[in-house]
């Protein structure tokens, strides 16, 4: 019985470390998403707006919030990128956040 309950904590511990990980690298992706959008929508504290986008994410489950306020944000600004862009940006940026957080 004590193996299976040795078991059941080392399952329970490892999803609660991927959960960490996961929420992470998707603060990271989304701090990186808002560097590269400050950028183009000439923020002048670009950190300040990425510290927006990552507080955006709590909004909801998903990453619809994060890509609602980037979007309207890049629309007020005047800024042509396609859905589908922007999207493979987050794609992008994730994988970029999850290298950088396998190497800290």
């Amino acid at each position: 019985m004590s193996g299976l309950n040795d078991r059941e904590k080392a399952f329970e511990n490892k999803f609660a470390h991927d959960q960490e990980l996961k929420f992470k690298a998707e603060a990271r992706r989304n701090k990186l998403l808002g560097l590269w959008v400050a950028g183009l929508i000439g923020k002048e504290d670009a950190e300040a707006y990425a510290k927006e986008v990552v507080v955006a994410d709590f909004a909801e489950a998903g990453d619809n919030d994060v890509f609602r306020k980037v979007r309207a944000d890049l629309d007020a600004a005047g800024v042509k990128i396609s859905d589908e862009e922007l999207r493979a940006r987050m794609i992008d940026f994730l994988g970029e956040a999850v290298d950088q957080l396998s190497q800290s």
